[in-house]
């Protein structure tokens, strides 16, 4: 396995909150075909169970004049590299929790509360979903891993 980056922060909301940006929070309890354990979207949409940003998307905004704080974007987990850099169907590793990408999340035009131009300017590189392959809780400062044959691990 290749360490490719680290957890900067991890984000929930809990079912009733409501606007971005997300709580902060110091751990997420991952629940694989649940989602994250007292999350508002928990058990909704096994293959959009964490939605995960790189901090390249929040200085893509700075550059262009829109400072936004962390969880803005609506992630749960936001990285220090751009994970936009991987495909669909790539397989990351945060201490003992297996993420597998499935998709990236669409312009969202709620993002206009921050301004007018952010859906357009961040469509590619806003985020991506995954669902949860292995569970276990994740926490900021944690390594990321990129674990390309896990499927053929679980195989064996």
């Amino acid at each position: 396995m290749k360490e490719i980056g680290k957890v900067l922060d991890t984000f929930s909301a809990k079912k009733g909150q409501s606007g971005l940006p997300r709580p902060k929070v110091q751990e997420l309890k991952l629940i694989s075909g649940f989602g994250i354990d007292e999350d508002k979207f928990a058990g909704l949409d096994e293959e959009k169970a964490v939605m995960v940003v790189g901090k390249h998307t929040y200085d893509l905004a700075k550059e262009n004049g829109i400072n936004l704080e962390f969880g803005s974007l609506g992630e749960n987990i936001l990285f220090n590299f751009n994970p936009h850099e991987y495909n669909v169907g790539t397989i990351l590793q945060i201490g003992s929790v297996v993420l597998e990408i499935t998709q990236a999340c669409t312009i969202c035009n709620h993002l206009t509360v921050f301004n007018d131009d952010l859906p357009i300017l961040l469509q590619d590189c806003r985020g991506l979903y995954c669902k949860i392959v292995k569970s276990g809780n994740i926490s900021s400062s944690m390594s990321v891993k990129f674990k390309k044959d896990y499927q053929k691990e679980i195989a064996l």
